[in-house]
């Protein structure tokens, strides 16, 4: 019989989505444009000029879905909340109509016994904000503020588990450097500036979330983190391991757990220093509740042409990323040595791979199920290591929008069939179920 790893009493397992990646009905019910409708809709923004439009149709199937999660045993979902549903307009007029959308949404699931994590932002930052500056206007911190307020006086009652933010570094990254999400900028001082006001809303949140909801009420932000490793001791290497880690690292957690940025070393790398008024840093330093960890894979940092001492695995995603489950570990340790939160959560993993769906409705999407396995063995070793991982949230429950990417990457558990809107469980959804059950993962 194979040996079961357990994970200890209470923990958590779920999904995990974001409504432009599966809501739809993006001009229903009186909902506005997000920068994510514009940008998306600009040509040659995303594969195959693919939008968020239907996506998913889950604003129409919200209660199928919530049938298919009770099948998986999900004990948890975690969800986004769409901020141009709630107010149109960034601020001012609610909109009652997307507030009752989440309020059934909500009920639905506590009815299921499905346990609801709600993230305030998951990217779509509506389009007349924007158009004002976005997260580079500061006063959006506080627009997003407000915006916490009303949804948590409508849904504190019975949600328990914030989520401001996700994935801010990607908003910053991203969008105001990188250039291939919205805004669509190249300039590092914006993104230093985006990243300061994205905390700085962070911080403005969470007397709002808490002050709506009871001695229950957890809030926490969710990062992406990835494990940087120098391909080998050379100088070369070790200087772009460091600025990695700066931007994968440091750059927000040090702000969130220490209330300072590591300044010099941004300035050192390339990273300019923010504009910071009185105060800011110890908004952007209250304690939350927990840390959401989004982990897919590591950095291999190469400096030159040399390819050094650490080598790739040979199993890359669809998305071209490593597999690397061990990366996990090795992260949350480092988390929790240098930072110690309260509590953690991995609020997403998974991986793309191109799945096939069969005539009989099945399909057998093996390579995810081997990655879900060996990666829930690493999160037992941080377990046991001390690191207090309360959660773990499969990316994603559904295949869905997947940004720029289009439909061209299939990261669910269930198959979505784009063109008749059907859902098929996969084979790693129903093995995500048996470990669910069973609270444990089969070791190897």
């Amino acid at each position: 019989m194979t040996e079961l790893l357990q994970f200890p009493a209470g923990f958590a397992w779920g999904a995990a989505t974001a409504a432009y990646q599966i809501e739809g009905a993006v001009h229903e019910d009186g909902r506005g444009p997000s920068i994510w409708d514009t940008f998306a809709h600009a040509p040659g923004a995303t594969l195959n000029g693919d939008t968020g439009d239907v996506a998913c149709d889950h604003y129409h199937r919200w209660p199928q879905d919530i049938a298919l999660m009770r099948e998986l045993g999900l004990q948890a979902y975690r969800f986004s909340i769409a901020w141009p549903r709630i107010l149109p307009g960034g601020r001012g007029q609610v909109n009652v109509a997307g507030l009752d959308f989440y309020d059934r949404l909500v009920d639905g699931l506590l009815a299921a016994g499905i346990d609801p994590y709600v993230t305030l932002y998951h990217w779509d930052l509506p389009q007349p904000l924007q158009e004002q500056g976005g997260w580079l206007n500061r006063d959006t911190s506080k627009a997003f503020a407000d915006y916490a307020q009303v949804v948590a006086a409508r849904l504190g009652d019975r949600v328990h588990h914030w989520i401001t933010h996700n994935e801010p570094l990607v908003v910053a990254y991203f969008g105001h450097w990188m250039g291939f999400h919205p805004p669509g900028r190249h300039d590092p001082a914006a993104a230093t500036q985006a990243a300061h006001h994205l905390l700085l809303s962070h911080g403005l949140a969470l007397p709002a979330l808490r002050a709506a909801g009871d001695s229950q009420t957890q809030v926490g932000i969710t990062l992406v983190l990835q494990p940087v490793y120098p391909a080998s001791s050379s100088e070369a290497d070790l200087a772009v391991a460091r600025r990695e880690e700066i931007i994968w690292l440091k750059w927000f957690m040090d702000p969130l757990f220490k209330g300072a940025y590591p300044l010099e070393e941004m300035e050192a790398h390339g990273l300019p220093q923010p504009t910071i008024e009185a105060g800011d840093m110890e908004r952007i330093s209250q304690p939350t509740d927990f840390l959401g960890v989004n982990y897919y894979t590591r950095i291999i940092a190469r400096g030159s042409t040399n390819s050094g001492d650490i080598e790739e695995q040979d199993e890359h995603t669809t998305m071209g990323w490593e597999v690397f489950p061990d990366g996990l570990r090795v992260l949350l340790e480092r988390v929790q040595h240098d930072y110690a939160p309260k509590a953690v959560y991995i609020t997403e993993n998974g991986a793309a791979f191109q799945d096939t769906l069969r005539e009989d409705g099945t399909v057998e999407d093996e390579r995810r199920r081997r990655y879900l396995q060996q990666h829930f063995g690493a999160a037992h070793q941080a377990i046991q290591a001390g690191v207090p991982l309360r959660g773990y949230f499969v990316w994603s429950l559904l295949d869905n929008f997947e940004w720029t990417f289009g439909y061209s990457q299939r990261f669910g558990i269930v198959y979505t069939d784009y063109a008749t809107q059907q859902r098929h469980i996969k084979k790693s959804g129903y093995f995500y179920r048996d470990v669910i059950a069973r609270n444990g993962v089969p070791r190897g």
